[in-house]
């Protein structure tokens, strides 16, 4: 399936919307963790997966496909923009360690609060940077190609599956999320 590029950028501009309520949510909880309190870990597991199986999986990919559309047009577009992938990859590897924390804490294992907090830190920071760069320097190049070439599309078809959280079909795996969600706003 393929869609006009002004069409991607908006559910990716959505996607850092709703990927921003959940970092806000895991400060929260790293606050809790940081006075003694124990974190709800249930939420800080659901978070996590939400992470890995959508962020990882569907919205970093479609990013990557923004890019390769720049990469096509030459330097003027893509220049400086070779670390996206890498980036990416780098971001999901934090989340994949803080969410092993927190399978390793469910599960009875022992991880202590200052790794935990530690990675849920450089989790957090390392994704809001990454989302401010995108927002701020990818997004407003793929802006430039897309009002310079108003039929400029990509092939999302591989990437096109709903969000399980925050799309039209809510999966109920992630109503506890949802859920704490409605009373964080």
């Amino acid at each position: 399936m393929t869609i006009r590029l002004t069409q991607i950028l908006e559910e990716l501009r959505e996607d850092h919307r709703n990927l921003a309520l959940l970092l806000n949510l895991l400060e929260t909880e790293c606050e809790s963790a940081t006075v003694d309190e124990a974190p709800d870990f249930e939420l800080l597991h659901d978070i996590m997966q939400y992470m890995t199986v959508y962020s990882d999986a569907v919205h970093h990919p479609k990013e990557d496909l923004v890019y390769d559309a720049l990469r096509e047009q030459g330097t003027d577009y893509a220049q400086g923009l070779e670390g996206v992938e890498t980036d990416h990859r780098d971001i999901a590897e934090l989340g994949k360690a803080l969410r092993n924390d927190i399978e390793a804490i469910i599960a009875g294992g022992a991880v202590t609060r200052e790794t935990l907090i530690g990675d849920l830190r450089d989790y957090v920071d390392r994704l809001r940077k990454h989302m401010t760069w995108e927002e701020e320097d990818l997004f407003v190049r793929a802006d430039s190609l897309a009002d310079e070439n108003g039929n400029a599309s990509i092939d999302v078809s591989l990437f096109r599956d709903d969000d399980p959280l925050f799309g039209a079909t809510r999966k109920t795996s992630f109503l506890n999320l949802l859920n704490h969600l409605q009373q964080f706003e």
